[in-house]
């Protein structure tokens, strides 16, 4: 990392800290920022820029829920009746990131 001064350095942390939605880690960072001589403009900016990227994934998966959603409640769908519980413990018995 010897690469990167130590402002870019803090600007990638706080990016970071912003795209893994962790309020303690943004709070320390903008401080540190700060510190460095960052100015509110710049440090709005780099956070906006996260929030970009962190939105895109963010509104993909939602996206294929509510898609899943739809199919799962569509009534012309065979199975489709199921209730919400019943759709959900099946999906956590298929996909091991859920239990």
């Amino acid at each position: 990392m010897a690469d990167l001064n130590i402002t870019e350095h803090e600007l990638v942390a706080l990016d970071a800290a912003i795209a893994s939605n962790c309020v303690p880690c943004a709070e320390s960072h903008i401080g540190e920022a700060r510190r460095l001589g960052l100015t509110d403009s710049q440090i709005a900016e780099a956070v906006q820029v996260a929030d970009k990227v962190r939105q895109v994934p963010a509104r993909k998966v939602l996206r294929a829920a509510l898609r899943l959603s739809n199919e799962t409640l569509d009534p012309a769908r065979p199975g489709s009746g199921d209730s919400p519980d019943k759709v959900a413990s099946a999906s956590q018995q298929d996909h091991p990131c859920c239990r």
